[in-house]
Parts: C-alpha cells; structure tokens; sequence
C-alpha cells in the first residue's frame, strides 16, 4: 500500500505531466492550447502573457545592478544557474511600479526559443486564464503592437495581453545600456 502523500505526489507528478506536454504541443503548432494565458500584474495593469513564450515563474531575488543601463533594466539574477537580465515592464513603459507587497512579486523568465535571456518583474502573478472565456476589446492605437491587444473578462477588467516575441523585436527592448 502506497501512503495518502504518495499518491498525492504521484497525482501532482501526473497532472504536471499533462500540463507540460500540452504546453510542448502548444510550442510545436505554434499556438496556445485552448487560448490559456498566463494573468500577471505589472504596472497595477492586468496582463496576459502566452505561455509558450514563458518558461518559468520564480521567486523575486534581488537583482545584481549593472551600471550604465537603463532605470528599467534592473540587473542580473541567477536562475537555475544562468544568468537572466531583470526587466521592469512597468518602467519600461513610463510607469510607476505597482503597489504589491515584495513577498507576491515573480519573475517571470523568458521561454529559451525566443532567444532573450531575460525575465519579467511582475508584481503578482494571478494564474491561467482562458481567451475563450474573454472578448477581444478594441485595440488600443497609441499602444506599441506588443501590447496592442485588449481583452474584457467575464467581470468586465481589462486585459492586456503582451506578445514577448514582438516585445523583443523591439530594438529600444534589447539596447539596454545608455551609451
């Protein structure tokens, strides 16, 4: 006989499996499995992040500064041994930083196929949520094309869903230093 933590672990273990290999199915058509989408707020915005373009969420450890850059480039971490440059989304876009307690804030790491070793601050991360159960809002034409897109729950919150792959294009994105 197994013990009750055993069979819990293994059914974790098993749930987990099924979440990744969606998620690898997702990254090989190219397109999120049933529109979930990871909620995050950064900047006291709702967002949404696609989660083949993440890889992990991780606690906030504070970041090794490095001089010469950006105020919104906020330094290095190390996750799971590599070094990951820290993102301030919030400042990136001229925004005041949020008002969440340190203990709920992430870091939300880049998925590797983008090529961007980088992770995103977010100051709490809210869980999965589904397109499905969203309507596509206007977009918003003053927005950059990396955040353009608007969605409204059920509840009626805005949502804004940020494409990573496009954000990294951005050329403003990958110059980080001053000089």
């Amino acid at each position: 006989m197994s013990s009750p933590a055993a069979t819990e672990r293994r059914s974790r273990l098993r749930q987990y499996q099924v979440q990744l290999l969606e998620r690898m199915q997702a990254a090989k058509s190219g397109a999120a499995v049933g529109g979930r989408e990871l909620g995050v707020l950064v900047g006291g915005r709702l967002c949404l992040l696609d989660l083949t373009q993440i890889s992990e969420i991780v606690l906030l450890q504070t970041a090794a500064p490095v001089p010469l850059t950006q105020d919104w480039y906020l330094g290095l971490v190390n996750i799971r041994g590599h070094l990951t440059g820290v993102i301030d989304l919030a400042r990136y876009q001229g925004q005041g930083a949020g008002d969440s307690a340190p203990a709920e804030r992430r870091l939300i790491s880049f998925a590797p196929g983008l090529g961007f070793n980088c992770a995103l601050l977010a100051e709490r991360v809210l869980g999965l949520r589904k397109l499905a159960d969203m309507t596509q809002a206007p977009a918003d034409d003053g927005a950059p094309a990396w955040s353009s897109q608007q969605f409204r729950d059920g509840d009626g919150q805005q949502w804004t869903r940020i494409d990573l792959a496009l954000l990294v294009q951005e050329s403003r994105f990958s110059h980080v230093g001053l000089i």
